[in-house]
């Protein structure tokens, strides 16, 4: 990672939860980090293998604020993470931290990259995502619902695996069951679907079910969804796509 510069904003994909499952490149950026700043889930995910660090932390709705307050701590001289659960660059700040600096060059922004849901989940399932997929989230804060509506039916008339993230919330009950009608025009009711909640966190669960089940299904925002395409098979309790090795 070469050697330190005050001058430099880390944007750190933490991974899903467990401390093994962060990348060493995220690992050794938190290390030479003096401040860290993130949501207070993650600030206490990383914080006990952290302890001797300076916190600085916003609700859930306070991106904005927790993005330029680590760009202003660099600016002053401290060297700064800016911590996101899962890859910083999916569906986390990577982009706003870009977008708050603008055109400058300073400070220089690095991107650590970590494991998403996709594949932290995918992997508990099974091998559900061997082929071509696609990643939507069903929240509508920043996406309008009928730009959401036309994605999952864009994913369903390509027959691709579907990942939903944000699947739904206190205030989000039905978005899940609204999706997978979408899906059900396109695809199967007996298309193997999974579960995956509270990701190498404690809690963790998972569970494969069908496409018609899984409308009916609660869901909240710690939980991703996972709806197979025609060639997703149910082996021996597992959820796995096929690619066609065999056929070539």
């Amino acid at each position: 990672m070469g050697g330190t510069v005050l001058s430099k904003l880390y944007v750190v994909g933490i991974g899903p939860g467990a401390y093994e499952d962060m990348t060493l490149r995220a690992i050794q950026a938190l290390e030479q980090c003096a401040l860290i700043v993130g949501y207070k889930v993650y600030n206490e995910l990383v914080r006990p293998h952290f302890p001797d660090k300076e916190y600085y932390e916003t609700p859930m709705t306070g991106e904005v604020e927790r993005c330029r307050y680590a760009l202003e701590r660099v600016q002053n001289g401290t060297l700064t993470a800016l911590i996101c659960s899962g890859d910083a660059g999916v569906y986390g700040l990577a982009g706003l931290a870009f977008e708050l600096r603008g055109q400058q060059p300073v400070p220089e922004i690095e991107v650590i990259p970590g494991l998403t849901a996709a594949t932290t989940g995918a992997a508990l399932l099974g091998s559900p995502l061997t082929n071509d997929f696609a990643v939507i989230s069903l929240s509508d804060l920043l996406t309008p619902w009928d730009t959401i509506e036309r994605r999952l039916e864009a994913a369903a008339q390509g027959d691709l695996c579907v990942v939903l993230y944000n699947p739904g919330s206190k205030k989000r009950r039905d978005h899940l069951n609204r999706a997978c009608q979408i899906l059900l025009r396109h695809k199967s009711p007996d298309t193997i679907c999974g579960l995956a909640r509270n990701i190498s966190r404690e809690g963790q669960h998972h569970q494969i079910t069908t496409l018609t089940e899984l409308q009916y299904m609660e869901v909240d925002m710690f939980t991703t969804v996972f709806i197979g395409n025609a060639h997703t098979r149910l082996l021996n309790g597992r959820m796995v796509t096929e690619r066609g090795y065999r056929d070539v």
